[in-house]
């Protein structure tokens, strides 16, 4: 009788794993899934909403913010690390958000 090795169950299971034969295929797709859209004008409402806003927040605080990018919409949640009024920059542990691009923040 010849001798054969005996595979984990492990070693077994691996051999059914998926494959990712095209590597990069996933991102590429979700690349082309993303519309850019245009930056949407604030109302003066909305304005004052966001400056009232902007006066309550501390350092450390935990908030959520939405702005643009540049081609689309990105929400952001994290401490504040840095508010700077004279710049005009709000700094999201290490996301920077100038003024100008928030549409909502979220206390």
């Amino acid at each position: 009788m010849g001798s054969r090795l005996k595979m984990s169950p492990a070693d077994r299971a691996k051999q059914f794993m998926p494959f990712a034969a095209l590597k990069g295929y996933e991102e590429a797709l979700r690349a082309k899934e993303k519309v850019v859209v245009p930056k949407m004008e604030l109302s003066e409402e909305m304005l004052e909403d966001l400056d009232r806003k902007l006066h309550q927040i501390q350092r450390n605080d935990i908030i959520t913010v939405v702005y643009y990018n540049g081609e689309e919409y990105v929400r952001v949640t994290g401490m504040v690390s840095r508010l700077d009024t004279d710049a005009k920059v709000l700094k999201v542990v290490n996301t920077r958000i100038p003024f100008e691009n928030i549409s909502v923040i979220e206390l």
